[in-house]
């Protein structure tokens, strides 16, 4: 079981969530909270090693929930059947989360522009749907997330089917902290 999606799309929260519902995660906890993401990223190291060929810890993920950026699914081999829970945020959200987490990083938000950036992950959010589709291997599930913040009950039912119907949807539904929903844009 996959999550992914575009950085600041809500990933870390749909592992979360997906862990209350009952799928442990593969995580390594090398990437700690802090104040982008308080609750923790949910990440696994070696995910980012896949471009280079590193699919020896796949086997790890067998009935547990991974985190892999949506750059990096083409790399997963097709020896496997992947479900993706495909985490999609408004672009000036996506736009307005990463320029706060590059800020408070230090580095320089305007290295490129919004426009650009968002020309960009939109190219990139095609290409990426596009590959989805076309890969028999792997079925996928797009989630909002300004969707699952607005109506958590329809998406994780959404999301519970998707996975099997075996989930603990309550308990799911108790991750969703609207007090985390940092960088809106109306």
């Amino acid at each position: 079981m996959v999550v992914s999606g575009l950085p600041r799309s809500g990933t870390s929260l749909m592992m979360k969530m997906l862990e209350a519902g009952g799928i442990p995660p593969l995580t390594d906890n090398v990437r700690a909270a802090d104040e982008d993401n308080p609750k923790g990223y949910y990440e696994f190291e070696r995910v980012k090693a896949l471009r280079q060929g590193d699919v020896a810890w796949i086997p790890l993920a067998e009935g547990r929930a991974v985190k892999v950026i949506a750059a990096l699914l083409p790399y997963l081999p097709d020896t496997h059947r992947y479900h993706v829970v495909f985490m999609r945020r408004a672009m000036p959200e996506v736009l307005a989360s990463q320029r706060q987490m590059l800020i408070r990083r230090g580095e320089d938000p305007d290295k490129i522009s919004d426009e650009e950036m968002a020309r960009l992950f939109q190219r990139h959010l095609q290409k990426v749907q596009t590959w989805m589709a076309q890969q028999p291997h792997l079925e996928y599930l797009e989630v909002s997330y300004n969707q699952l913040l607005a109506s958590p009950d329809a998406v994780v039912g959404r999301v519970n089917r998707f996975l099997g119907g075996n989930l603990d949807v309550e308990a799911m539904k108790g991750v969703v902290d609207p007090s985390l929903y940092r960088q809106r844009v109306q």
